[in-house]
């Protein structure tokens, strides 16, 4: 596996190493042992399937409060999404950044969350299957989440949203999910001094 970085000191976009032949390929895309040494979550405790019907679908942005929070191993195993995650540790150099990263089911990447991010996606082709596995437990009392057009954060959306949940279109704001009431500017600026990055998919290597 090769971990490649992102905008985030601990975040990161992983890429298996295939081995091809006249059958198809195989691949290792985890091993807890090269999570450990990497200085990676590595206790994964739970796994997850998220099937979307419809392209334009889209979940987020999610995460779970203190003591709570999840790490996250994200993949896309059928059709295509733009997985996007935000900083939202208050002390962090990138608070408030976000970055964008498309997986599919030919690139076969996936995106290692952190503790103290928030996640989303949206699908690029109808039928489209994404794969998680979290180190800690789904806690409902802890889940939380802020809306996926808020402003202060300014995720460029490829395409409408075709489809979202009742629950995603009730969130609240960024700054009124972590009680900071106008302290959208201070993220806003964050968010300027961080160096731009082009979506990670294709364009990376």
């Amino acid at each position: 596996m090769r971990f490649l970085p992102t905008r985030f000191a601990d975040a990161w976009l992983i890429e298996p190493d295939l081995i091809a032949d006249q059958r198809g390929f195989f691949a290792r895309t985890w091993c807890q042992r090269e999570f450990t040494e990497f200085g990676l979550d590595s206790d994964l405790v739970q796994c997850s399937v998220s099937f979307n019907r419809n392209a334009g679908t889209l979940r987020g942005m999610h995460f779970q409060t203190a003591p709570h929070e999840e790490t996250k191993l994200v993949r896309c195993t059928r059709g295509s999404i733009l997985d996007v995650i935000v900083d939202l540790r208050k002390k962090s150099k990138t608070f408030g950044v976000h970055e964008c990263f498309e997986l599919n089911a030919e690139n076969h990447r996936s995106v290692y969350i952190p503790k103290g991010f928030a996640h989303g996606f949206q699908t690029l082709e109808p039928e489209s299957e994404v794969f998680y596995q979290m180190a800690h437990y789904y806690h409902a009392e802890s889940a939380a989440g802020f809306h996926y057009k808020d402003l202060t954060i300014g995720i460029a959306w490829p395409i409408e949203a075709s489809c979202v949940s009742e629950k995603d279109e009730r969130l609240p704001s960024f700054d009124e999910a972590l009680g900071m009431n106008g302290c959208g500017n201070a993220v806003k600026n964050a968010a300027q001094h961080s160096p731009p990055g082009p979506v990670s998919g294709r364009d990376q290597a």
